[in-house]
Formats: structure tokens, sequence, C-alpha cells
């Protein structure tokens, strides 16, 4: 199995199965002298981590982060040193019992036939290699990537809707996320929201929701037209993530519907004889360079294929079915897609900088 790294000056490769020992990355290409230290990536895996919630799944994970190299201290604190960071995260709550019944046949919504096609085996236990399980490591990865891009660089992203339920532009409030539950970008939709899902898990089904995404402070210039373009990077990036199924920047398909003029963000001179944009239709790129405004994006994330409703399928042998999912598992998954959409933008962020430092200083 191979394309399990992503990046070009800062690579993230990701190692490790759903009900395997333990899962993890390796990170290569990071600066050295940077403070880094497992206090660093604890916060933003605590955040994706199962069990925080009735609305998540109950798999019992602590997610603790343990780096094996590319860190020393150097008297004053541990610092990258330029090597590849390994960072290792146990698997402390696999219970594989729950998917014996998969094993034979393919779940609807899943990878399990195009695993078994492709490569002729694949590991059912929670999906092996397929799982969810594994953004974690990018949250890890993500993390490193944060302290490469430093504090003006802020990486925000909120659930802004869920199933039929959407939070207008103007109320969208990304300080919020981080308190309530379901990861909303708005603590006044949280009760409805609330009770909306709660329907939707005891009726053993599952809701697709869309989370948005706003970078401020990454100045103009990043990317590489044509083929390195900062919007398509991001994109494939927010694309690989499990159960996304669309990503948009800026106003994305909505630009289908409005004329040239106004979807042309036009420009003023600012104070000091700085460009000075009237509005972000692009998203904060332009060419595939970002232009200095905030980076938009939309992503929407399908909902869970692993429901309690029997679904029709087939068997390894060539045999029609029906088969429920049994385990723990997430009615939405896109709650804690959140800070995994967070830590691809800073994997995808940090490499832009790094290898805009390099063409042009």
């Amino acid at each position: 199995m191979s394309h399990n790294t992503f990046g070009h000056l800062f690579r993230v490769t990701t190692w490790g199965e759903s009900h395997g020992p333990a899962i993890g990355c390796v990170v290569d290409g990071c600066p050295p002298l940077i403070p880094l230290t497992e206090a660093d990536l604890q916060p933003w895996l605590d955040r994706r981590k199962p069990g925080g919630s009735r609305f998540v799944t109950q798999r019992k994970e602590s997610d603790t982060a343990r780096i094996l190299s590319g860190v020393f201290d150097d008297g004053e604190g541990r610092v990258t040193t330029g090597t590849p960071i390994a960072i290792q995260i146990e698997n402390e709550d696999a219970r594989s019992k729950d998917y014996g019944e998969i094993a034979r046949a393919y779940r609807p919504g899943h990878a399990d036939v195009t695993y078994q096609t492709k490569y002729g085996v694949r590991d059912h236990r929670g999906g092996g290699r397929s799982s969810a399980r594994e953004t974690a490591s990018r949250v890890a990865a993500g993390a490193v990537a944060r302290k490469v891009l430093g504090d003006g660089v802020v990486i925000r992203a909120g659930v802004v809707q869920l199933g039929p339920h959407r939070i207008s532009g103007e109320a969208v409030d990304f300080d919020a996320v981080y308190d309530n539950p379901l990861f909303a970008a708005s603590a006044e939709v949280v009760p409805a929201w609330e009770a909306y899902l709660d329907e939707v898990r005891k009726a053993g089904s599952s809701i697709g929701a869309v989370v948005a995404l706003e970078v401020s402070g990454v100045p103009a210039g990043w990317g590489a037209p044509l083929y390195g373009k900062l919007d398509a990077e991001l994109a494939a990036a927010l694309m690989s993530i499990n159960a996304v199924k669309g990503v948009e920047i800026g106003a994305g398909f909505g630009a289908a519907e409005l004329s040239g003029e106004a979807n042309a963000d036009e420009m003023r001179l600012g104070s000091g004889g700085s460009i000075e944009y009237l509005s972000n239709h692009a998203g904060g790129i332009l060419g595939g360079i970002s232009t200095g405004q905030a980076i938009t994006a939309r992503v929407a994330f399908k909902p869970t294929s692993s429901i309690l409703t029997p679904r029709r399928t087939v068997t390894r042998d060539g045999t029609e079915t029906d088969l429920r999912t049994k385990g723990r598992h997430d009615p939405c998954v896109a709650l804690r897609g959140v800070p995994v959409v967070e830590a691809m933008a800073a994997c995808v962020l940090a490499d832009a900088m790094l290898r805009h430092r390099a063409q042009v200083g």
C-alpha cells in the first residue's frame, strides 16, 4: 500500500491501523530549533479523541502522544533537530469482536469492498487502515505544523451545518466551537442541534454535516502555480479526510450563481499604499497564490456509514445478505472532523510557507 505520505518540504507519513497496537506519524522537513514537547501536541489530540460526549463514539482512547525522535534537550528545553519527528499513539480500547460479522460481508458506504478488490486482503477490525482512527496521527502532525507556522497564523474551523440545519454566515462564531460538544460555530444553535442529533443517535442512524474553515494571518505570496496551487493542495488535503465528499474554496459552488461584477473582489489602496479588498469571494487565494486575506473553505462530510438499520449488501463468497453494523460509532463523523480539518490546513500551510521561503527568500 503506497501513498501514505503527503507534502513536499514539510512531509507527513502516517502509519497504523484502527485495531493494531498503535498508530502514529513521521514528520519530515520540520526546521530545527523549534520548541516542541508532547504538551504542544496533546491539547489538539484531546479535541479529536473519542468518548468526549454522547454525540461521538464511546471508544475510550486517551490518544496520548509520545515523541520518539527528532527532538533534543539543548539545556534550555526540548527543540526540534531538523531530523524526522516520529510520534506514536497507542490504541488502548480496540474491541475487535464487534467486527466479526463484517469479516465476510462488505459494509455499504465503507471501503471494505474496494480494499478487498484492490489488495486481495483487508483488515475488517474497524476498517483497519481506512478507519477514521488514523486521523489522530494527522492531528499530531498538524500540531507540529502549527509550531512551524507560529502564532501569527490562526486556523479555526467549526460545524456550520448539521443535516438540514444551517448557521447563517453572519452568525458564525468560531470562538464558540470548542465550548460545546457539537463543535458548532454558534452557541445559539446548540440546544436545538443536540435535540436533533439525539433523535438521530437513538434511531441508530447518522447524519452528514458541513465544516467551515477560516485561516487568518497568511501573508500574500504562498502557493506555487501552476501545479502547486495553494487552493488545489488545500482541497486535496481536505478531500483526503475520511467521509469528506466535497470541498469548496471561498464562494465555491455559490460562485456559479454570481455575475462577474458580484464575484470580482474589488480593490482599493489602504493606509501606506497597501491593497485592501472589498470582498473575499476568492477565499483568500487568487491564481493559486494567497492574497493576504483570510483563507476560507467549506468541507462536506457524508453521514457515518456504520448504522444499525439493516442495509443490503453481499458477502465475499458472493451471497446477498442484509447487514447491521455493530460497534461504537459517531452519529455525525463531522463533529470530531473539525480538529482534523484544522490539522490538514496547518500541514498544507506549513509546507507552503517553507516552499515560499525556499523559492523567494
